[in-house]
């Protein structure tokens, strides 16, 4: 499995999400965005629509009519209703991701120490691959 943490510092949490899952899509994977903030899963939907008619992202809450067939997948909860492969931790608070190939973990000033520990928490664990980026000049550059 791998993991990357992405520090923010000049995008807001749902411009980031809105990059990973058109990668995910783009690759032809689906994709769990994980946050227990409603406000925030609300900011990342409406993110993720407002691209327009061509490149929109389909999305839709874990409670909702429908939630096993949509490809990006908002919840509360580390339940991958629509067979994710991926994963996103945008409010910051990592969790158990059993299953999933990648997991993104992004992460704030207000999150970086809790980040810090869960990268130090993970350096026994096997078959795992992690890296670290941050933004530089406007781009995600991978720092570790």
């Amino acid at each position: 499995m791998k993991v990357d943490f992405w520090q923010l510092s000049r995008d807001p949490v749902e411009k980031v999400v809105a990059l990973i899952a058109q990668r995910v899509l783009g690759a032809g994977e689906r994709l769990l965005v994980v946050s227990k903030d409603a406000a925030q899963r609300k900011a990342i939907s409406d993110e993720l629509w407002k691209a327009g008619p061509e490149s929109f992202l389909a999305n839709g809450e874990a409670s909702a009519v429908g939630a096993a067939e949509q490809p990006v997948l908002l919840s509360e909860a580390v339940e991958a209703l629509n067979t994710a492969s991926h994963i996103i931790f945008a409010d910051g608070e990592y969790r158990e991701p059993a299953g999933f190939a990648r997991v993104f973990l992004l992460f704030d000033d207000t999150s970086l120490e809790a980040a810090r520990a869960t990268w130090r928490g993970l350096d026994a664990s096997e078959d795992m691959e992690r890296a670290y980026f941050a933004q530089e000049d406007g781009k995600w550059v991978k720092k570790a």
